[in-house]
């Protein structure tokens, strides 16, 4: 006998399974809605947040042609807020002048640190004069917090650190580590190889102190921290999720930018083109845009309650001696004592620039705290590396026979200014 399939499926019980999945995803449907609703309630900030796809961009990244930038801007709701922590409230540790104290500094010794950077040491490298080393820090109407490696180590218990940003950031980062490695037994720490992200680990305390190299903030072309030089400067203004995906997590962030926008025009690779067809915008145009896209994520992911973010200000050059000296036609080779000028504001801070960061800061309130090292550093004309570093490229005859024409007048000597810029940030955690 053969069994025959009825022709003809029951027709009501199928109705009443399609109607009984509908109303079981109307509920699911309802739930999710109220749940998103309570989530946005409890996390205004997800209203706000960033999208975090990305541009491939590498240093082999480039463009299929170049137009005019055409105003777009990054899509970032801004609020105002409070006022940007940036000073005490009693004082501002930011104004004030540099005291020669040969008793309490350097807080380290350049040869004691284990970590130190050839491009920064000074004596290293034959430098004889060793003045830059003892200048301290004085604020006008207030003494900045003392510095105690006990202490900043027991701020950074079970915490970790990070600095994001340019070879300057990088600088302040060799310093912190050299002002507080030394009381870590060397069996106790440890310094994984230097890379996109370098950590250097105290076991003790379970904390890490950590570079990002990121000097653009957003992701670019020059991301990687050794082939970096490049003709064309390539970033996508509205994304950074190569860099934020590895900062988000930190429970400290040192963030910093600014001289690798002053090397002429960028070109924008926005993530909605798909044509590799860039805009070009000059440096602060293009720096406005990256750091609002920075604020934006900060803006919808940091409660200072439990992560701490701090943006440096930029870090001053020294190009030009007759800014300081009218009669001369140098730079800072040969300087070996600060600017006393308090006035004294040169080239190498931009203060148009300086206007904008504050504008964009100011919108976070306390959700970001300003680390003012501008008009400190500026003083410091003698705090360069000059011609007393290691230099990777071969020096020709004629550059050696000018010293100034291949001074290091951008990075600092350590020990030095950036000790400072940490002692400041001491004084704010």
């Amino acid at each position: 006998m053969v069994l025959k399939w009825s022709k003809k499926p029951p027709f009501l019980p199928l109705v009443s399974l399609i109607f009984m999945v509908f109303i079981a995803a109307t509920i699911f449907f309802i739930e999710f809605k109220v749940h998103h609703f309570h989530q946005l309630q409890d996390h205004p900030h997800l209203h706000n947040s960033i999208d975090l796809s990305s541009v491939n961009l590498d240093r082999f990244t480039t463009c299929s042609s170049t137009v005019k930038y055409h105003g777009r801007k990054v899509d970032w709701h801004e609020r105002n807020r409070l006022t940007t922590v940036s000073s005490d409230e009693e004082c501002d540790v930011f104004s004030g002048k540099w005291v020669f104290d040969n008793t309490s500094h350097p807080l380290y010794s350049e040869s004691s640190c284990p970590y130190m950077s050839d491009q920064l040491a000074c004596h290293k490298h034959g430098r004889t004069n060793l003045n830059y080393q003892y200048w301290r820090w004085q604020p006008n109407d207030c003494d900045l917090k003392r510095w105690n490696v006990t202490e900043m180590w027991e701020k950074l218990r079970g915490k970790k650190l990070m600095f994001v940003g340019d070879s300057l950031n990088r600088g302040q980062w060799i310093s912190l580590v050299c002002l507080l490695s030394t009381v870590i037994p060397a069996e106790k720490r440890s310094m994984s190889p230097n890379a996109h992200l370098t950590i250097f680990r105290a076991e003790e305390y379970n904390a890490s102190i950590e570079f990002l190299w990121a000097p653009l903030l957003v992701d670019s072309n020059s991301d990687d921290p050794v082939n970096h030089r490049l003709g064309d400067r390539i970033i996508s203004p509205d994304s950074a999720f190569r860099h934020l995906s590895k900062w988000k997590d930190a429970d400290i962030l040192v963030f910093n930018t600014y001289l690798w926008w002053r090397q002429g025009p960028v070109k924008l690779l926005w993530k909605s083109e798909e044509n590799g067809v860039c805009e070009e915008l000059d440096g602060q145009g293009a720096m406005e845009l990256a750091v609002k896209t920075w604020a934006k994520w900060v803006d919808s992911n940091v409660n200072p309650i439990n992560k701490r973010v701090f943006f440096v200000t930029m870090s001053p050059t020294h190009q030009w001696s007759r800014e300081w000296n009218p009669e001369s036609e140098g730079n800072c080779y040969g300087e070996n004592n600060p600017i006393t000028q308090t006035s004294y504001w040169g080239s190498g801070s931009d203060l148009p620039t300086m206007t904008m960061v504050k504008e964009v800061l100011a919108k976070l309130g306390s959700k970001v705290t300003v680390l003012n090292i501008t008009q400190l550093s500026e003083y410091r004309k003698d705090g360069h590396p000059s011609i007393y570093r290691k230099f990777w490229e071969t020096l020709s005859p004629e550059q050696l026979s000018k010293p100034e024409s291949y001074s290091d007048c951008i990075h600092w000597c350590l020990p030095g200014v950036p000790d400072v810029w940490n002692e400041l940030l001491f004084h704010f955690l």
